[in-house]
Formats: C-alpha cells, structure tokens, sequence
C-alpha cells in the first residue's frame, strides 16, 4: 500500500487516482505522519440485470381489486 503525505496528495491527486485506477493498490493518506484518510479502488462491478422488468410473464392470475364486487383476500 502506498502512502503520501497530504500536501503531495493535494498536489497530485489526479494523478495518484489514475494510477491507482490502473494498479488498484490503495493510497494512504497521512497528515503530520499519521493515517487519515485511504483512497481504495472500487471492486470491480459484475454484469447485473435490471430489476426492471425481471417479473415479467410470471403473474398467473390476476382480479381487479377495484372491480365491484371483487373480495379481498
């Protein structure tokens, strides 16, 4: 894990993101010598589905609850 200190990261942060985007080691940030913040890569995202319209075709039935005389359940 690298670590810099909190001027240098002030100094070059878009560099020091795309590096780590690259490498995908995170970043300690110190100030003074002492940890405060790390900058870690997000995981690497998997191909999902949308939600929407993944229950499509699974209603088997279906009654208008708004139809009169229709009973609730």
């Amino acid at each position: 894990m690298k670590t810099v200190g909190a001027s240098e990261f002030k100094a070059r942060c878009l560099r020091l993101i795309r590096q780590m985007n690259q490498d995908r080691e995170p970043v300690t940030i110190t100030n003074r010598g002492r940890p405060v913040a790390i900058l870690s890569p997000l995981p690497e995202q998997t191909q999902t589905s949308s939600i929407i319209g993944a229950m499509r075709g699974t209603v088997l039935a279906y009654e208008d609850p708004f139809m009169p005389g229709c009973r609730a359940v």
